[in-house]
């Protein structure tokens, strides 16, 4: 199949789980994660590389940046920032100093197969870190890495509240988007 008529692969709403009303603490936050992340999967699927490139004036927002950036985001805050490693590909060799937003722009250059396995790769190593981190110490688990005034480590639970706050936001952009694109609304 060319990369013309590729798509994202697409997802049925119906399959997203509604986060447990009485779960533990890890449970809710890891099922809120992953109904964001359903939700995305939703507003970004059955979309052709024309449609990902669709911005709505003024912005130059994108679904296909989109779901780049959120593929960075998760393996920036859990397997580098939280875990510790070292950036991998295609990260590692971005000059982000002199390109900041480099995800977003290169998305273009990128099939909708190509966006939705890199994005599904990043959220599996994502799921790996948490994983292993909530067998461990849990929610209190401290990064590895430090940041902010004064600088310190960040704990699991304040990473994922932070990706569930990412998500929630992005999902408005991809909603409004996609309504733009070929009409299709839901939450």
């Amino acid at each position: 199949m060319s990369a013309a008529t590729d798509t994202t692969p697409e997802f049925d709403p119906a399959a997203r789980t509604d986060p447990p009303g009485r779960g533990t603490e890890a449970e809710t936050l890891l099922a809120y994660l992953r109904y964001h992340r359903d939700t995305f999967r939703w507003k970004t699927g059955g979309l052709t590389g024309e449609q990902l490139a669709h911005a709505v004036p003024p912005s130059d927002m994108t679904l296909g940046g989109m779901i780049k950036h959120l593929a960075l985001v998760e393996v920036s805050w859990f397997d580098e920032f939280f875990a510790g490693a070292d950036a991998s590909a295609p990260w590692a060799s971005v000059d982000w100093e002199n390109d900041p937003d480099w995800e977003w722009r290169t998305a273009l250059d990128d099939s909708p197969v190509q966006l939705a396995e890199l994005y599904e790769h990043c959220v599996q190593v994502a799921d790996g870190v948490i994983a292993n981190a909530i067998v461990g110490d849990g929610l209190d688990a401290l990064s590895v890495r430090a940041a902010g005034e004064p600088e310190e480590p960040f704990t699991l639970r304040w990473i994922m509240i932070h990706m569930i706050e990412e998500y929630a936001r992005h999902n408005g952009h991809a909603d409004f988007i996609r309504q733009s694109i070929d009409g299709a609304t839901g939450e």
